[in-house]
């Protein structure tokens, strides 16, 4: 995957240079380009904002130079790659957006900044993403959070298909709780079933701590439509469980 990241500030994406997303960049899985809007202005200044028409506090992105970056990402392509613009109005991230964007063979990031972007690149956008119902100083640690979001879903990022397959949110669920050793730390024991070797049972525990856990913590990601005839089982358990504490 290619990824193309539009923005004021390129230094700020320093930390896809560590961990996993660097492993994929050095095994070239993950190909990540950033540009400077600040290139492609023609202003001798390098001004890449101005005052919004009709008054108002800040400043406003100008269309210019986004149009010109993209030009030069695109003048070679065959078909514009998919665009997202980082922004608090759009469409709220979560894993089913990012399982689509990983699909993608390249994605243009396009990160906002001040007071908005100039309304005129919309033509040049094809999602609005935004990761809450929060404001943040501009869209880079936004896009940041996405692309690390994506980039683990594209095959061969991770060293295997399970390892994020039973994380948190993958299928509509939290995850299940974790334990390493030594078996027992200031009193707290590691659960028996966890050291049983029974596969079978193990699953189990960990598909009913699973549902235990997003019931108690995040009950509205639960979809009922999607649980298996076991699942509604044990969360009918989990119910009672919760109702006799």
């Amino acid at each position: 995957m290619v990824i193309d990241i539009l923005t004021l500030f390129p230094e700020m994406f320093s930390p896809l240079e560590y961990s996993i997303i660097k492993r994929a960049r050095d095994k070239d899985i993950i190909k990540i380009n950033l540009y400077n809007i600040r290139d492609f202005t023609l202003d001798k200044h390098n001004r890449v904002d101005d005052y919004p028409y009709g008054g108002g506090s800040g400043m406003v992105m100008m269309a210019d130079p986004i149009y010109r970056a993209m030009e030069h990402i695109c003048r070679d392509k065959i078909k514009k790659p998919r665009t997202i613009l980082m922004t608090p109005g759009g469409e709220k991230f979560n894993q089913g957006t990012a399982k689509e964007l990983a699909k993608e063979e390249e994605l243009i990031f396009i990160c906002g900044h001040y007071e908005g972007i100039d309304e005129r690149i919309m033509t040049l956008i094809d999602c609005q993403v935004s990761i809450g119902d929060y404001v943040i100083t501009g869209g880079e640690l936004a896009a940041m959070v996405v692309i690390d979001s994506v980039s683990r879903m594209v095959p061969g990022v991770l060293s295997s298909k399970e390892s994020y397959e039973e994380e948190s949110f993958f299928d509509g669920l939290l995850e299940y709780p974790q334990y390493t050793r030594p078996e027992i730390y200031r009193d707290m024991k590691v659960p028996e079933v966890l050291l049983s070797g029974h596969h079978e049972n193990v699953n189990k525990w960990r598909r009913y701590q699973s549902l235990k856990k997003t019931y108690r913590l995040r009950p509205d990601l639960i979809d009922y439509g999607k649980l298996s005839d076991k699942d509604k089982k044990m969360l009918l358990d989990i119910e009672n469980e919760e109702q006799d504490i």
